[in-house]
């Protein structure tokens, strides 16, 4: 997958152990909003028994972590090296987890996000994300796991979903 030259691909072994120290960077953004004490990044392993991981460039500039809920592809955690922000990779990577779910035959991407950080819902509604008013079994059930981990203390949260068209059939032209 290619948007503005940035190529995007399902992580390999030695990409996962890279994940930690993107992640680790992008929370620096947060700590001039006094958000100084984010929940440490998954292991290697941990991240691997993620249902995709995508990454962009090598060594990796940033990544998404999906997963399945509820029959749709959620973006669990977007995260960019801020040292490569605002140069396509967030939108890289979402355009390939659109194009993820796509294969998958999911009618939806979903997400849960800060909805006043400008490069949280903002970013996201940009891109065709729009908030939740009543999000499913699943996405509650997130919700109700980030509210334990003391997420909300920072801000309010939003559920977030984008509709996917089905891909198309090969050579048919038609979903």
């Amino acid at each position: 997958m290619l948007e503005r030259g940035i190529k995007v691909r399902t992580a390999d072994a030695a990409d996962l152990t890279e994940l930690a120290a993107v992640e680790r960077a992008a929370d620096e953004l947060f700590v001039p909003l006094g958000i100084t004490d984010l929940p440490p990044p998954p292991s290697a392993a941990e991240r691997g028994r993620s249902w995709r991981v995508l990454v962009a460039g090598r060594p990796v500039r940033g990544f998404a972590v999906l997963e399945l809920v509820d029959g749709a592809v959620h973006l669990e955690q977007l995260s960019v090296d801020p040292a490569w922000s605002r140069r396509g990779t967030g939108a890289a990577l979402l355009a390939a987890t659109v194009q993820a779910a796509q294969e998958h035959g999911a009618d939806r991407v979903t997400l849960i996000t800060y909805a006043d950080v400008p490069w949280n819902a903002p970013f996201y509604e940009r891109h065709g994300w729009r908030s939740v008013d009543q999000p499913t079994p699943g996405l509650r059930a997130l919700r109700e796991h980030e509210k334990a981990l003391g997420l909300d203390r920072h801000g309010p949260r939003t559920v977030m979903s984008r509709s996917v068209s089905p891909a198309l059939r090969a050579g048919t032209g038609r979903p």
